[in-house]
Protein backbone atom coordinates (compact mmCIF):
# COMPACT_ATOMS: atom_id res chain seq x y z
CA UNK A 1 0.00 0.00 0.00
CA UNK A 2 1.28 3.44 -1.00
CA UNK A 3 0.11 5.70 1.83
CA UNK A 4 -0.29 9.48 2.30
CA UNK A 5 2.15 10.57 5.00
CA UNK A 6 -0.53 12.30 7.12
CA UNK A 7 -2.98 9.40 6.98
CA UNK A 8 -3.66 7.73 10.34
CA UNK A 9 -6.67 5.59 9.34
CA UNK A 10 -5.80 3.24 6.52
CA UNK A 11 -2.91 1.25 8.02
CA UNK A 12 -4.71 -0.07 11.13
CA UNK A 13 -7.92 -0.46 9.13
CA UNK A 14 -6.29 -2.50 6.35
CA UNK A 15 -4.55 -4.75 8.86
CA UNK A 16 -7.81 -5.34 10.76
CA UNK A 17 -9.69 -6.12 7.56
CA UNK A 18 -7.13 -8.63 6.38
CA UNK A 19 -7.02 -10.34 9.77
CA UNK A 20 -10.78 -10.90 9.54
CA UNK A 21 -11.18 -11.53 5.82
CA UNK A 22 -8.00 -13.18 4.58
CA UNK A 23 -5.90 -14.56 7.45
CA UNK A 24 -2.32 -15.10 6.36
CA UNK A 25 -2.40 -12.21 3.91
CA UNK A 26 -0.34 -9.25 5.07
CA UNK A 27 -0.22 -5.59 4.12
CA UNK A 28 2.93 -3.47 3.96
CA UNK A 29 3.03 0.31 3.73
CA UNK A 30 5.28 3.00 2.32
CA UNK A 31 4.49 6.68 2.87
CA UNK A 32 5.22 9.75 0.79
CA UNK A 33 4.39 13.40 1.64
CA UNK A 34 0.70 14.37 1.45
CA UNK A 35 -0.74 16.92 3.87
CA UNK A 36 -3.29 19.04 2.01
CA UNK A 37 -6.11 18.19 -0.40
CA UNK A 38 -6.92 21.12 -2.66
CA UNK A 39 -6.47 22.25 -6.25
CA UNK A 40 -3.59 24.60 -5.43
CA UNK A 41 -0.44 23.90 -7.39
CA UNK A 42 1.57 22.81 -4.36
CA UNK A 43 -1.17 20.43 -3.25
CA UNK A 44 -1.50 18.92 -6.71
CA UNK A 45 2.28 18.54 -6.89
CA UNK A 46 2.18 16.14 -3.95
CA UNK A 47 0.93 13.49 -6.36
CA UNK A 48 3.77 13.73 -8.84
CA UNK A 49 4.55 10.23 -10.05
CA UNK A 50 8.22 10.23 -9.07
CA UNK A 51 7.76 10.14 -5.24
CA UNK A 52 5.05 7.52 -5.67
CA UNK A 53 7.31 5.32 -7.79
CA UNK A 54 10.12 5.76 -5.26
CA UNK A 55 7.76 4.49 -2.57
CA UNK A 56 6.78 1.58 -4.81
CA UNK A 57 10.47 0.66 -5.16
CA UNK A 58 10.73 0.38 -1.38
CA UNK A 59 7.77 -2.00 -1.34
CA UNK A 60 9.36 -4.04 -4.10
CA UNK A 61 12.15 -4.91 -1.65
CA UNK A 62 9.54 -6.73 0.47
CA UNK A 63 8.59 -8.88 -2.56
CA UNK A 64 4.94 -7.94 -2.33
CA UNK A 65 2.45 -9.57 -4.70
CA UNK A 66 0.48 -6.42 -5.59
CA UNK A 67 0.79 -2.68 -5.01
CA UNK A 68 -2.09 -0.28 -4.43
CA UNK A 69 -2.11 3.50 -4.21
CA UNK A 70 -4.43 3.74 -1.20
CA UNK A 71 -5.44 7.30 -1.96
CA UNK A 72 -8.13 9.08 -3.94
CA UNK A 73 -6.15 11.64 -5.96
CA UNK A 74 -7.38 10.11 -9.21
CA UNK A 75 -10.74 11.66 -8.42
CA UNK A 76 -9.47 15.20 -9.01
CA UNK A 77 -6.40 14.51 -11.17
CA UNK A 78 -8.32 12.19 -13.52
CA UNK A 79 -8.21 8.44 -13.92
CA UNK A 80 -5.62 8.64 -16.69
CA UNK A 81 -3.16 9.69 -13.97
CA UNK A 82 -4.05 6.60 -11.93
CA UNK A 83 -3.83 4.31 -14.94
CA UNK A 84 -0.42 5.72 -15.88
CA UNK A 85 0.79 5.23 -12.30
CA UNK A 86 -0.37 1.61 -12.26
CA UNK A 87 1.30 0.90 -15.58
CA UNK A 88 4.57 2.41 -14.35
CA UNK A 89 4.45 0.44 -11.08
CA UNK A 90 3.81 -2.81 -12.93
CA UNK A 91 6.62 -2.13 -15.38
CA UNK A 92 9.02 -1.30 -12.56
CA UNK A 93 8.02 -3.83 -9.92
CA UNK A 94 6.61 -6.63 -12.06
CA UNK A 95 3.40 -6.92 -10.01
CA UNK A 96 -0.18 -5.79 -10.69
CA UNK A 97 -1.25 -2.42 -9.32
CA UNK A 98 -4.42 -0.52 -8.56
CA UNK A 99 -5.67 2.63 -6.83
CA UNK A 100 -8.58 3.51 -4.56
CA UNK A 101 -10.43 5.29 -7.36
CA UNK A 102 -9.91 2.58 -9.97
CA UNK A 103 -11.04 0.03 -7.39
CA UNK A 104 -14.22 2.02 -6.68
CA UNK A 105 -15.07 2.20 -10.39
CA UNK A 106 -14.47 -1.55 -10.68
CA UNK A 107 -16.69 -2.27 -7.67
CA UNK A 108 -19.50 -0.23 -9.23
CA UNK A 109 -19.13 -1.94 -12.59
CA UNK A 110 -19.10 -5.47 -11.22
CA UNK A 111 -22.38 -4.73 -9.46
CA UNK A 112 -24.07 -2.75 -12.25
CA UNK A 113 -24.20 0.44 -10.19
CA UNK A 114 -24.51 3.61 -12.26
CA UNK A 115 -26.08 6.07 -9.76
CA UNK A 116 -24.24 6.71 -6.54
CA UNK A 117 -24.02 9.13 -3.62
CA UNK A 118 -20.63 10.69 -2.85
CA UNK A 119 -19.61 11.37 0.78
CA UNK A 120 -16.26 13.11 1.37
CA UNK A 121 -14.51 15.60 3.66
CA UNK A 122 -13.24 17.66 0.71
CA UNK A 123 -13.48 21.25 -0.54
CA UNK A 124 -16.20 22.32 -2.99
CA UNK A 125 -13.80 22.49 -5.95
CA UNK A 126 -12.31 19.08 -5.22
CA UNK A 127 -15.78 17.56 -4.87
CA UNK A 128 -16.80 19.01 -8.23
CA UNK A 129 -13.74 17.48 -9.90
CA UNK A 130 -14.44 14.05 -8.40
CA UNK A 131 -18.04 14.10 -9.62
CA UNK A 132 -16.86 15.05 -13.13
CA UNK A 133 -14.20 12.31 -13.16
CA UNK A 134 -16.68 9.60 -12.19
CA UNK A 135 -19.26 10.91 -14.63
CA UNK A 136 -16.60 10.45 -17.31
CA UNK A 137 -16.69 6.76 -16.40
CA UNK A 138 -20.46 6.60 -16.97
CA UNK A 139 -21.32 6.99 -13.27
CA UNK A 140 -23.96 9.52 -12.22
CA UNK A 141 -23.69 11.28 -8.87
CA UNK A 142 -27.29 11.26 -7.59
CA UNK A 143 -26.41 12.93 -4.28
CA UNK A 144 -23.32 14.35 -2.61
CA UNK A 145 -22.26 15.50 0.85
CA UNK A 146 -18.91 17.02 1.77
CA UNK A 147 -17.38 18.88 4.71
CA UNK A 148 -15.35 21.57 2.92
CA UNK A 149 -12.00 20.70 4.53
CA UNK A 150 -8.47 20.41 3.15
CA UNK A 151 -6.17 19.30 6.01
CA UNK A 152 -5.58 15.62 5.32
CA UNK A 153 -4.63 14.80 8.91
CA UNK A 154 -7.87 16.36 10.18
CA UNK A 155 -10.02 14.07 8.02
CA UNK A 156 -9.28 11.30 10.53
CA UNK A 157 -10.88 13.42 13.26
CA UNK A 158 -14.31 13.34 11.58
CA UNK A 159 -16.50 11.30 13.90
CA UNK A 160 -18.31 8.11 13.05
CA UNK A 161 -21.62 9.85 13.67
CA UNK A 162 -20.75 12.69 11.25
CA UNK A 163 -19.90 10.14 8.53
CA UNK A 164 -23.04 8.14 9.22
CA UNK A 165 -25.23 11.22 9.13
CA UNK A 166 -23.83 12.31 5.76
CA UNK A 167 -24.59 8.82 4.43
CA UNK A 168 -28.14 8.88 5.81
CA UNK A 169 -28.77 12.30 4.30
CA UNK A 170 -27.42 11.26 0.89
CA UNK A 171 -29.38 7.99 0.95
CA UNK A 172 -32.61 9.99 1.08
CA UNK A 173 -32.01 10.96 -2.56
CA UNK A 174 -32.28 7.31 -3.66
CA UNK A 175 -28.89 6.40 -5.12
CA UNK A 176 -28.08 2.77 -5.86
CA UNK A 177 -25.05 2.88 -3.55
CA UNK A 178 -23.03 5.24 -1.36
CA UNK A 179 -19.30 5.90 -1.73
CA UNK A 180 -17.41 7.07 1.36
CA UNK A 181 -14.56 8.54 -0.62
CA UNK A 182 -11.35 9.33 1.30
CA UNK A 183 -8.83 6.88 2.72
CA UNK A 184 -8.39 8.99 5.89
CA UNK A 185 -12.07 8.87 6.86
CA UNK A 186 -13.04 6.14 9.32
CA UNK A 187 -15.72 4.76 7.02
CA UNK A 188 -14.81 1.09 6.64
CA UNK A 189 -15.82 -0.01 10.17
CA UNK A 190 -19.25 1.62 9.63
CA UNK A 191 -20.09 -0.08 6.35
CA UNK A 192 -21.92 -3.17 7.51
CA UNK A 193 -24.15 -1.30 9.99
CA UNK A 194 -24.92 1.42 7.43
CA UNK A 195 -25.82 -1.14 4.77
CA UNK A 196 -28.21 -2.84 7.20
CA UNK A 197 -29.75 0.50 8.17
CA UNK A 198 -30.02 2.07 4.72
CA UNK A 199 -30.73 -1.02 2.62
CA UNK A 200 -28.09 -0.26 -0.02
CA UNK A 201 -24.41 -1.00 -0.65
CA UNK A 202 -21.85 1.30 0.95
CA UNK A 203 -18.36 1.35 -0.55
CA UNK A 204 -15.54 2.87 1.47
CA UNK A 205 -12.27 3.86 -0.22
CA UNK A 206 -10.05 1.74 2.02
CA UNK A 207 -12.43 -1.20 1.66
CA UNK A 208 -12.50 -1.13 -2.13
CA UNK A 209 -8.72 -0.82 -2.28
CA UNK A 210 -8.29 -3.95 -0.13
CA UNK A 211 -10.98 -5.73 -2.17
CA UNK A 212 -9.29 -5.00 -5.48
CA UNK A 213 -5.79 -5.79 -4.17
CA UNK A 214 -7.05 -9.23 -3.11
CA UNK A 215 -8.71 -9.74 -6.48
CA UNK A 216 -5.49 -8.90 -8.33
CA UNK A 217 -3.93 -12.02 -6.80
CA UNK A 218 -7.08 -14.19 -6.59
CA UNK A 219 -6.94 -14.25 -2.78
CA UNK A 220 -10.09 -15.87 -1.39
CA UNK A 221 -12.07 -14.05 1.27
CA UNK A 222 -13.03 -16.36 4.12
CA UNK A 223 -14.36 -13.93 6.74
CA UNK A 224 -17.11 -11.36 7.11
CA UNK A 225 -18.07 -8.25 9.03
CA UNK A 226 -16.92 -5.60 6.55
CA UNK A 227 -19.96 -5.28 4.30
CA UNK A 228 -21.51 -6.71 1.16
CA UNK A 229 -18.45 -5.96 -0.98
CA UNK A 230 -16.77 -9.00 0.57
CA UNK A 231 -19.78 -11.32 0.60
Amino acid sequence: MLTPSSNTVLEPCVSAMLADLAPGTTAHFERFPVTEISLDDDALGQFDMMPMLAAARQLQDARVDAIAWNGTSGGWLGLDADRALCAAITEQAGVPATTATLALVEAFRTRDITRFALVTPYLDAVQTRIVATLEGEGLTCAAERHLGRKDNFAFAEVTAEEIAEMCRSAAAEAPQAIAIYCTNLRGAPLVEALENELGMPVYDSVSVTVWQALRLRDVSVSGSGWGSLFA
